[in-house]
């Protein structure tokens, strides 16, 4: 079966993961990462495959960033947009700052800066030092920030330096969104092309903020689904790699409780928990979990719990990076064999 599936493709298609993760039908859900806090940085383009290590306004940063994800477990997701002719103001940088509010939560607040380039460092180390609770000058910024939080950001992966297939899908992709999409939103919408974040198996790949889902394998076809949100939510299943609000196991059984209850389910706040899960397995090579899924409405009204049982259903071969020479690895797929509402 495999040799079947692999010769369904191109030599020259062979090249590019995601080609042989689409053919091979990986089901992207699961892979979205969890996320407590994301930075966001206007640098401008090329960006080099190295960007943070070698980019003059974020190499500062490095060790802070360590600091934070490594000593003190910050769940923190840094990414970098390109300026945009229309957005963008020349000598200047903007910095977004996404965090979760609350233990139960549909969409990330947002805090937006656009400070002078001489400033940006300053800026991001204020905001990274307040998180673990270190004296911080954030509030000298007040002057430059940004009333947008009626606005909604794509971000769309188009890194080639990172993975050939994010610039050879993500970016027309991005062109579509953004000249079709962005212009007819009366201001409401944003589309930016980012650094890499993760799966480029699964380009073109797609942040959408604040609500924080994460998507996979986009196809023209499904951005109006996507952006407007008229239609059957089924439409958007293949393509869903999840929220990054929830841990593995835990998207993998929102997606189902999303599919039963319509667009709905995206205006409650939600929380998860594992339950129990494989024993000495680490959460990405488990064959089963068990998961919680609360979830209420803000003004109280409405709150429940869902139970699942999420577990293997068969493997696929893919390619985690794009290369002349593919190495193919077995990759489990899950599926919900047991959902309950129990309260």
């Amino acid at each position: 079966m495999q040799n079947q599936q692999i010769n369904l493709l191109s030599l020259t298609d062979c090249r590019f993961c995601s080609v042989i993760s689409k053919t091979n039908k990986e089901d992207p859900i699961g892979t979205a990462g969890t996320c407590d806090h994301w930075l966001i940085m206007e640098i401008p383009q090329p960006w080099s495959q190295d960007l943070f290590q070698e980019n003059p306004t974020i190499k500062p940063l490095i060790g802070l960033f360590q600091e934070l994800i490594v000593k003190h477990g910050v769940n923190l997701r840094p990414m970098v947009i390109a300026p945009d002719r229309e957005y963008s103001y020349p000598g200047f940088t903007r910095v977004l700052y996404y965090y979760r509010p609350a233990k139960l939560f549909s969409k990330f607040e947002k805090q937006e800066f656009v400070v002078p380039e001489g400033e940006a460092i300053a800026l991001v180390t204020a905001i990274l030092k307040q998180l673990i609770q270190q004296p911080n000058d954030l509030s000298k910024f007040q002057q430059y920030q940004q009333q947008s939080n009626h606005i909604r950001e794509l971000m769309v992966c188009t890194h080639a330096q990172v993975d050939l297939a994010c610039g050879r899908f993500g970016t027309p992709i991005y062109r579509r969104l953004r000249k079709e999409y962005a212009p007819i939103s009366n201001g409401k919408l944003r589309v930016w092309q980012t650094t890499h974040f993760g799966g480029h198996q699964f380009a073109p790949t797609l942040v959408d903020l604040p609500q924080g889902y994460l998507w996979g394998h986009l196809e023209p076809e499904v951005l109006d689904l996507l952006i407007n949100k008229h239609g059957p939510v089924f439409g958007l299943r293949q393509f869903y790699r999840g929220w990054a609000g929830l841990t593995k196991f835990e998207q993998i059984a929102e997606r189902e409780i999303w599919m039963q209850l319509g667009w709905s389910w995206l205006n409650y706040l939600k929380a998860g928990k594992v339950l129990a899960i494989q024993e000495g397995e680490q959460e990405e090579n488990a064959d089963w979990a068990e998961v919680r899924i609360d979830y209420a409405l803000a003004d109280g009204s409405i709150s429940g719990v869902y139970k699942a049982r999420v577990e293997v259903s068969g493997e696929v071969m893919s390619a985690l990076n794009s290369a002349k020479q593919m190495e193919l690895k077995p990759v489990k797929q899950y599926h919900v064999s047991h959902l309950v509402k129990i309260q």
